[in-house]
């Protein structure tokens, strides 16, 4: 065998590693009830989850638990996932804005269930947010 195949079939090697090792911790997108079945199964990769924000009757986000001034780094939120689910979840990253997040159309969390006992929470590590304006049609009136 020539020296240049050798090194191809490396790179091909390391390429097929590298694919199957970050597949495995690849992401789902699922609902909290089947967050919860994936944790309490012993999976404890990542998830997403997609919901909303509860809305009161005037349209204002409510069950949002966040004081910088107490500690920044802990936000409480309420969140319905996709089939109506409403579930508290936590996360130590809040949003960099907070209006930006009571305006966003869609919330993708991606965090897993913390299991202690009887008590489950699911915790969040990173939101990623739909927000409304920047997916709207901008038209210009013509005179």
């Amino acid at each position: 065998m020539k020296i240049s195949h050798i090194i191809v079939l490396v790179i091909i090697a390391v390429g097929i590693g590298i694919f199957v090792s970050s597949s495995e911790n690849a992401s789902q997108y699922v609902d909290f009830d089947k967050a919860l079945t994936i944790a309490k199964d012993g999976d404890d990769n990542k998830i997403h989850v997609v919901g909303e924000l509860p809305r009161d009757a005037s349209g204002e986000v409510i069950g949002i638990e966040y004081n910088p001034m107490t500690d920044a780094n802990f936000m409480a939120f309420q969140l319905v996932d996709e089939k109506g689910n409403k579930q508290r979840v936590i996360t130590s990253t809040p949003p960099p804005s907070m209006t930006d997040f009571k305006r966003s159309e869609k919330v993708v969390v991606i965090g897993k269930y913390e299991i202690h006992e009887q008590n489950e929470q699911f915790v969040v590590s990173d939101i990623l947010l739909k927000c409304p304006s920047k997916y709207e049609e901008n038209t210009v009136a013509v005179k």
